[in-house]
């Protein structure tokens, strides 16, 4: 089974971005750096706010 996609709003500048939910690596927002989401060998943490669930397809 696939993975989701979400939109995350960074709780620092308000910047939403997409994050995998199974992301393998730390990603960090693209305009301030806060670190957004933190690999755990399965399903994402997502430190932030998610916005929005966009489907795999």
């Amino acid at each position: 089974m696939a993975g989701n996609f979400y939109s995350v709003r960074c709780s620092d500048c308000e910047n939403e971005q997409t994050v995998f939910g199974k992301a393998s690596t730390e990603v960090a927002c693209a305009v301030c750096g806060t670190t957004l989401a933190r690999p755990t060998g399965g399903k994402a943490e997502i430190e932030h706010e998610i916005v929005d669930t966009v489907e795999s397809r």
